[in-house]
């Protein structure tokens, strides 16, 4: 599978103004009469490492600039002033913009040692933000009209567990909310699967959800560690096409495909055996954060093509392109 990155790669990065001075980078992206708008995760320094969210847009999907100098969303208008707002992805259902999101209410620091995952330095904060379930990841979703102006909608897990790579279908299935998790404890004999996996679960009003179901394990030596959702399935003639990424026992993130079935989504109707992106390029090899990461988690199509946008090393944004009509055929010819 040959994806073709953008020449301007890395085509948004960290700078201009104080909360995103160190690092900005798995963005939720969505087309909107013709101008693409981001949702940028980014912070300000490793320590320690509170993360914001800020809006862009671009008229090319290349060129992006800041719709205004603030965050659109802090951890503090979640109530959590010491906290990280992690990983947007997004859509649009019915009318109104859905932002799911991984939130860790105490965040920590971080001092990168260059082998794989940066060393974590612990923090003491007030009150209920230093108690062991702070330092856990949540997921939730928010909504809005205007991509400006955010409101609190649900969590739709649970605070005593590590539950991230919550992504919403872009429409609901037979009536319902449609749901991938990743939660990390779910491992064992009683789940069906001894590493962290793709689960799927329902709503019909964003706030009860269906128990979750196990759709994805890993199954190849490049997803040998973990797998995750990626961005918001898209929905074509073949099925969900759905990204994702894996983790191998390097530490390699890398990016897979897979499609489900349009009516069933719970049934997976192929899946490629070799992934569709790696880290090839100098940064997406080496930055300020996490070495070897390529992370999608926002995809646009348009004129038949599929702009597949992803963090590098945790430390800026790219952007690849390849024909949706290749993507589909190269998942259907590996299943």
């Amino acid at each position: 599978m040959k994806l073709t990155r953008s020449q301007e790669n890395p085509i948004v990065v960290p700078g201009r103004y104080p909360w995103r001075k160190s690092n900005t980078f798995n963005p939720a992206v969505i087309l909107e009469e013709n101008t693409f708008y981001m949702i940028e995760r980014a912070a300000g320094g490793l320590r320690p490492f509170h993360c914001f969210f800020g809006l862009l847009k671009s008229s090319d999907g290349v060129h992006f600039t800041h719709v205004q100098d603030e965050p659109v969303v802090s951890p503090a208008d979640l109530g959590f002033p010491f906290g990280s707002i992690q990983d947007p992805r997004i859509v649009k259902i019915e009318g109104h913009y859905y932002l799911t999101y991984a939130l860790r209410p105490s965040s920590y620091g971080y001092s990168p040692t260059g082998t794989g995952k940066p060393e974590e330095i612990s923090y003491t904060y007030p009150g209920i933000h230093g108690e062991p379930t702070s330092f856990m990841t949540r997921s939730g979703i928010m909504e809005s009209d205007d991509l400006l102006h955010w409101k609190q909608v649900c969590y739709t897990t649970p605070k005593d567990i590590n539950d991230r790579d919550n992504i919403l279908f872009p429409e609901k299935i037979d009536g319902k909310f449609v749901l991938l998790r990743r939660p990390e404890e779910y491992i064992g004999p009683q789940y069906g699967t001894e590493k962290a996996g793709i689960w799927i679960c329902y709503s019909e009003d964003l706030h009860t959800w269906t128990e979750p179901e196990l759709l994805a394990v890993s199954q190849e030596p490049w997803e040998f560690k973990k797998i995750g959702g990626s961005a918001p399935p898209i929905k074509t003639d073949k099925g969900w096409l759905t990204l994702y990424h894996g983790v191998d026992a390097d530490n390699v993130y890398r990016c897979g495909a897979m499609l489900l079935d349009l009516d069933h989504p719970t049934k997976v109707r192929a899946r490629a055996k070799h992934c569709i992106l790696e880290p090839q390029e100098y940064y997406e090899k080496f930055g300020l954060y996490i070495p070897n990461v390529v992370f999608p988690t926002g995809t646009v199509v348009k004129n038949g093509m599929v702009y597949i946008y992803y963090g590098v090393t945790d430390t800026a944004i790219c952007l690849a392109t390849v024909p949706l009509a290749e993507l589909l055929d190269f998942v259907l010819s590996e299943k």
